[in-house]
């Protein structure tokens, strides 16, 4: 396990404390949409932390090529019609660029900022010319609006139990999902960025924000600060 990452429940645990059971049950949202609309037709597109595989499935049935990485390989067996690639991934050096680079699940906020600087150059090492990189950032709210609750239509709840300070500007994060057959737990580390932090460290990677796709600028579409 990764320093500060534990999880609990049914299952394979991976290194950053998810359940690979409690992703297979995971419905997909609306991202698959925010990227298809952000995005042409059938690019090419590099997903960094695929987990299981519920937006690579979705991205596949909507035309497009992926390449799926993840550093479990227990997560990536679940995975169906996309090239996968098992590794660490800000350490991620393909020899190959790709139209989109997508860095989901927040991973933007990783608690270690050498490990954030090695996402975002990952992403910049990766991104073909004239490419973008599509990032989901944490809601503005995230680590101020604790506990609290939201019952999925599936039938599952999910708790932001609480977000407690650890320093060096890291919250610890627990999080609980709550099956009708199962219970699983994930404490995670994660850094609150503002909207200015958050530019500010794309800026250092060389990227800029072309636009921010959601209101709740979630969703972000980023392209090299070259690009004119």
């Amino acid at each position: 396990m990764r320093e500060g990452y534990e999880g609990t429940g049914p299952g394979a645990i991976t290194p950053d404390g998810c359940a690979v059971e409690l992703y297979s049950r995971l419905p997909v949202g609306d991202e698959p949409d925010i990227i298809a609309a952000a995005v042409p037709g059938r690019a090419r597109v590099l997903e960094l932390g695929s987990g299981v595989g519920r937006m690579t499935h979705a991205l596949l049935e909507r035309g497009f090529e992926v390449t799926a990485v993840d550093e479990s390989a227990e997560m990536l067996e679940r995975v169906r019609g996309a090239r996968t690639i098992c590794g660490p991934i800000e350490r991620l050096d393909l020899g190959e660029t790709f139209d989109v680079v997508l860095l989901a699940s927040f991973l933007v906020h990783a608690g270690d900022v050498e490990v954030r600087r090695g996402l975002l150059r990952t992403c910049v090492r990766h991104l073909a010319k004239g490419g973008c990189v599509l990032i989901q950032r944490e809601g503005e709210d995230y680590h101020t609006n604790v506990p609290r609750e939201r019952v999925d239509p599936a039938g599952f709840t999910v708790r932001i139990v609480s977000a407690e300070p650890v320093g060096d500007g890291v919250d610890s994060v627990h999080a609980e999902y709550v099956f009708p057959d199962a219970i699983w737990t994930q404490t995670f580390r994660a850094r609150p960025l503002t909207r200015e932090q958050f530019e500010e460290a794309l800026a250092e990677a060389g990227l800029k924000v072309d636009r921010y796709l959601t209101e709740d600028r979630m969703w972000v579409r980023a392209v090299p600060m070259s690009d004119t």
